[in-house]
């Protein structure tokens, strides 16, 4: 029987610079119905001509809560979401809410909010800031009423989940807990479905992921960023201490600008179990451009 275990999902974010790509234009679209020539992909070609008739835009039939959804094939941590309005009947599109998570259920339209659109000119773009709500799944849904959905494009900017290409390693291994489950892409925190690292009751027990190269951290256990593994990697800068996270939940923690190719978790000082179901790096290599 495990006791005192502590039980985290950890989000970092990394990476100072604007992000300038459309993550959008890599995804797979689907709606909840097709107008005839108004295919999903038609949003996602990176083309904003508003006329229907060149054939860019997508449209559901006049549905009730019509959708349309990209999923990202990977989770992203997203910054903003633009949308091109088609040039006629403008007006359609108010209402729309923007949703982004990993859930499916509903089609994904029960996935947390990100925004609300109000209007959009004929033919105009508008941009919503997301302030980097994680998700694989971007919805637009028209909620509670009979309705088209066109869309001539939508965009997606943010960034990737760098820790699912890293090498993870921690000072012990309760079994089953071997310390890549934390970076499996999956933040199940039941111990028993085998998603969480787990290491043993230990002094000063540490989880380290190896991003493979440096990477600069914009956004805690203590949590060190750096290129030094002295003291398998704990010596290196502090981001953050954390001080609660409620079991279960995920925590984002802010590291304004560190660089560091491995991003240690530690717990200083005491005897403990270090227990991880995800932890999640997001940003940039230092030469992205």
């Amino acid at each position: 029987k495990m006791k005192h275990t502590i039980i985290i999902l950890l989000l970092l974010l990394l990476g100072t610079r604007t992000v300038t790509t459309n993550l959008a234009l890599r995804g797979r679209a689907t709606q909840s119905s097709v107008y005839p020539a108004g295919i999903a992909i038609n949003a996602i070609d990176g083309n904003r001509a508003s006329n229907w008739y060149q054939g860019s835009c997508s449209s559901t039939q006049d549905n009730f809560s019509p959708w349309w959804r990209v999923d990202l094939l990977k989770t992203y941590e997203v910054d903003s979401v633009s949308i091109t309005n088609i040039d006629v009947d403008p007006q359609k599109i108010n209402g729309v809410e923007i949703r982004i998570g990993n859930s499916l259920d509903n089609n994904g339209n029960n996935n947390p909010r990100c925004a609300v659109v109000s209007h959009i000119v004929g033919g105009g773009t508008e941009t919503f800031q997301c302030n980097g709500m994680v998700g694989r799944y971007v919805n637009l849904v028209v909620p509670g009423r009979k309705e088209y959905l066109t869309l001539c494009e939508v965009e997606v900017y943010g960034r990737k989940n760098l820790a699912l290409r890293g090498r993870a390693t921690q000072s012990s291994l309760y079994p089953l807990g071997i310390p890549i489950n934390a970076i499996d892409g999956n933040r199940d925190n039941d111990y028993g479905q085998g998603s969480c690292s787990h290491t043993q009751d230990n002094f000063s027990p540490w989880w380290r992921l190896d991003l493979l190269k440096t990477y600069k951290v914009v956004s805690v256990i203590e949590i060190c960023i750096g290129n030094s593994l002295d003291s398998n990697g704990n010596n290196n800068p502090m981001c953050a201490v954390v001080s609660h996270i409620a079991a279960g939940l995920n925590e984002t923690f802010q590291c304004n600008g560190m660089e560091g190719h491995y991003v240690n978790i530690v717990i200083p000082g005491r005897k403990e179990y270090l227990t991880l179901c995800e932890v999640e790096v997001y940003g940039h290599s230092l030469f992205w451009v």
